[in-house]
C-alpha cells in the first residue's frame, strides 16, 4: 500500500507488515497501592489478583476516556488482557510479538504467567517476544502488565505531568501506565528489525537496515523505491551481518526540474514509497517483506536562516502540548491526530513544536503526508543527577531512533528551558550535560539542527531559540528591530531574565549566521480567562484579543533578523488558557482571521518554499 493510501491506523508507519492486530479496548485493571502484586503473583495466568475494574486502553487511568478517571496518585497499576489464540500465534519459523507504544514509566510484562519483557521509559516503545511463553493447547492467552510510575520522583522524565497533587501553573494531570496503542504482530524469525532512511536530495537515499538475528547464511536485501506507482530506483546487497547499508541512486534527481517534483516540503509533501525484501541468497526464497516510505528533503541552518532543501525557509510554528481533555496525554485515534495536523495548517502555520512529550508516530505520519514541519522533543525531568541523566539519555536515544526517518521531523530538542539542569551557567556538570546531549544527538543524526537547550542558556545550539512572553508589541519591535538591538538583548539577562547564550562559541555562531535567531515561544494570550487560569497576557474581549494577537505576530514578522517563530499555543490545555483554540477545539477567532494574523495579509514569501 502506498503511503498516500494509508489510513494512518498502523501504529508504526515507517515499517509495515500485514499480519497485525490491535489490542486496544477493554482490559482488566487494578490499583496496587500496597505494591503486593508481584509477591502475590498477580501475573499468574490463572491468578485472580486484584483486577477489580475495567479500563479502556490506551487511555491512562487518570483520563475520563479510560472509564476510570482517577487522578489520585497511584504508584503501581496492573493490566490484564485475554487474547484469542488466533490473534497471538506463531507457526514454524515465526515469532509472535506484542508491541507497546508507550507505558509510563517502568513496565513488566508476562504472558501466560511467564515473564517476557521489562522496559524503563514512559515515552519510548518496546516489544515483547512472547513466542516461547505461548501455552500450547489453549484457546486464549493471558497478557499481564505491571506499570510503576512514582509521582514524587523528580529524576524521572515527566514533561508536563505535575508532581503535586493537583495541576498548577503550566503542569497538568499525571499519566500512569499504558498511554499509546498495544498491538500484536506475527513475523518471520529472521526479519527486518529496524529500518531508517537518510535522504540526499542531490542523488538519492541511504537505507540503513538492522536484521533481527545474525544470518545463518548469506541473505540478499532488495530495496525498491517508487512514486505514484512509477519505479524510481532499486538496489540490492548481500549481507552476512545484522546491520547493513544500501546506497540507492535516484536517476531522476540529476535533472533539476524532476528533482523539484520529488522534493518534500510543507507546500508539496511528496512521499516516496519503499519496499524492502529479504531473501535467501542461495535460492531466492523470500524471508521477509516490509513496506515503508520516505521524503527527499534536507534541513540545516546557514546565512542566518533555517534551510529546507538548501533554501531559506521562514518557520511559522505553534506549540502543541499534546494533552486532550478526555484522553490527557493519549489520543482518541488516527482521525484526531490527522485533524490536529489539518487545523495547524489551516491556521497558517507550517510547523509545530510538540512540547515536552514524544507524540504518537501516527501524528508524524500525518505530518509527513499532509506537509507540516515538526520539532522533535521529549519529556524533561525536574532535578539533576546521574540517575536523571541516565533515564533521559536512554529514552532520548530510543526516540531519535524511532522518529529519525520521518521527513516532517526537522529539528531535535533534547532539553527545554534548563528543566532538569537549572544551573547550566554555574555548574560544570550541568553545562557538560547540555553540550553532551546536543553532541550525542548530532552523532545519532547529523542531518538535522539540534538545540542544546530551548529558550535560553544555550551552550551549542544550531538555532538560537529565544522564549519571550512580552505582551507589548512595541517592546518586541525594540528588541528585535535590527541586529544592534538584539545584540543588546543577547548581552543582557534576556527577555525572561535568563542569559540567552552561556558560551562564546554560541555567540560567535549566531554572529556568523550559523545559529539563526528564532522566537520559539511567545504570545500566550488568553481570552476572558478565569482567575484561576494561567496565561502570560489576559484580554477581555474578542476585539482586544484579535488586535493584540495581530500586533505581536506583526512585530516579529517585521524583524529582519528573526528566522521564524513559535506561538504559545495551539489549544487551551487544562488551566493553561493560552490557546488559539478553546479546549473543545473551537477557534477563539474565525479561522480565516487567525490565518491572516499568522501569515500576514501582505507577507512576502521568503525563498521559493516559504
Amino acid at each position: 500500500m502506498r503511503a498516500s493510501e494509508q489510513d494512518g491506523t498502523y501504529p508504526r508507519p515507517i515499517l509495515r507488515r500485514e499480519r497485525w492486530h490491535s489490542l486496544d479496548g477493554v482490559w482488566d485493571f487494578g490499583f496496587d497501592d500496597a505494591d503486593a502484586g508481584e509477591r502475590e503473583a498477580w501475573f499468574a495466568a490463572e491468578g485472580a489478583g486484584a483486577f477489580d475494574r475495567e479500563i479502556t486502553v490506551p487511555y491512562p487511568p487518570e483520563a475520563p476516556a479510560s472509564g476510570i478517571g482517577d487522578t489520585a496518585p497511584h504508584r503501581v497499576v496492573w493490566y490484564r488482557r485475554r487474547i484469542p489464540r488466533a490473534v497471538l500465534a506463531a507457526g514454524a519459523g515465526e515469532r509472535a510479538l506484542v508491541h507497546f507504544g508507550a507505558v509510563d514509566h517502568r513496565a513488566k510484562v508476562w504472558l501466560d504467567g511467564r515473564h517476557v519483557a521489562e522496559h524503563v521509559g514512559g515515552q519510548s516503545p518496546f516489544t515483547a517476544d512472547v513466542t516461547d511463553a505461548l501455552r500450547p493447547g489453549t484457546d486464549e492467552h493471558v497478557l499481564v502488565v505491571r506499570a510503576e510510575d512514582d509521582p514524587a520522583d523528580l529524576a524521572q522524565p515527566r514533561g508536563k505531568q505535575d508532581w503535586q497533587d493537583r495541576p498548577h501553573a503550566v503542569w497538568y494531570e499525571r499519566t500512569t501506565g499504558i498511554w499509546q496503542t498495544v498491538w500484536t504482530e506475527t513475523v518471520p524469525a529472521q526479519r527486518v528489525h529496524d529500518l531508517a532512511w537518510v535522504p540526499d536530495p542531490t542523488r538519492g537515499v541511504l537505507a540503513e537496515l538492522t536484521l533481527a538475528t545474525v544470518p545463518s547464511g548469506p541473505l540478499r536485501v532488495d530495496v525498491e523505491l517508487s512514486h505514484d506507482g512509477e519505479p524510481l530506483a532499486a538496489g540490492s546487497a548481500t549481507v552476512r551481518t545484522p546491520r547493513s547499508s544500501i546506497d540507492l541512486v535516484i536517476p531522476a534527481l540529476r535533472n533539476g526540474i524532476d528533482r523539484e517534483d520529488l522534493l518534500w516540503s510543507p507546500e508539496r509533501p511528496t512521499l516516496i514509497d519503499a519496499r524492502v525484501t529479504v531473501r535467501d541468497a542461495a535460492d531466492g526464497t523470500v524471508v521477509d517483506t516490509v513496506d515503508s516510505y520516505l521524503g527527499l528533503r534536507s534541513t540545516g541552518v546557514g546565512r542566518g536562516a533555517f534551510l529546507l532543501n538548501d533554501r531559506p525557509y521562514y518557520v511559522r510554528s505553534v506549540l502543541n502540548q499534546g494533552y486532550r481533555p478526555d484522553t490527557l496525554i493519549a489520543n482518541s485515534g488516527t482521525g484526531e491526530l490527522r485533524r490536529e495536523v489539518e487545523l495547524v495548517k489551516e491556521m497558517g502555520f507550517n510547523a509545530v513544536r510538540i512540547h515536552q512529550k514524544a507524540e504518537d508516530p501516527r501524528f508524524l505520519y500525518w505530518a509527513d503526508r499532509l506537509g507540516l514541519l515538526v520539532w522533535g522533543e521529549t519529556a524533561a525531568a525536574y532535578e539533576f543527577g546521574s540517575h536523571a541523566v541516565e533515564l533521559l539519555t536512554r529514552e532520548w536515544l530510543d526516540l531519535v531512533r524511532r522518529d529519525r526517518s520521518h521527513p516532517s521531523v526537522v529539528t531535535w530538542v533534547p532539553m527545554n528551558e534548563s528543566w532538569g539542569a537549572s544551573d547550566i551557567p554555574h555548574e560544570p556538570a550541568q553545562h557538560h550535560y547540555s553540550l553532551a546531549l546536543a553532541e550525542l544527538t548530532r552523532a545519532l543524526d547529523p542531518t538535522r539542527p539540534v538545540l542544546s537547550n530551548e529558550g535560553w542558556e544555550h551552550t551549542d545550539s544550531d538555532i538560537l531559540g529565544v522564549h519571550d512572553y512580552c505582551g507589548d508589541p512595541e517592546e518586541l519591535t525594540r528588541r528585535y528591530g535590527d541586529a544592534a538591538a538584539f545584540d543588546a538583548v543577547l548581552a543582557g539577562p534576556g527577555p525572561q531574565g535568563r542569559t540567552l547564550a552561556v558560551t562564546a562559541r554560541q555567540i560567535e555562531r549566531y554572529a556568523a549566521g550559523d545559529a539563526p535567531l528564532m522566537i520559539t515561544e511567545f504570545g500566550g494570550l488568553s481570552l476572558r480567562a478565569d482567575d484561576d487560569d494561567f496565561s502570560y497576557t489576559r484580554t477581555s474581549s474578542d476585539t482586544q484579543y484579535a488586535a493584540l494577537l495581530g500586533d505581536l505576530f506583526g512585530a516579529l514578522r517585521s524583524s529582519p533578523i528573526i528566522a521564524g517563530f513559535c506561538y504559545t499555543q495551539f489549544m487551551d490545555t487544562a488551566q493553561e488558557t493560552n490557546g488559539l483554540l478553546f479546549a473543545d477545539g473551537s477557534p477563539k477567532l474565525p479561522m480565516e482571521t487567525i490565518r491572516r494574523i499568522v501569515t500576514g495579509e501582505k507577507d512576502t514569501p521568503r525563498g521559493p518554499a516559504a
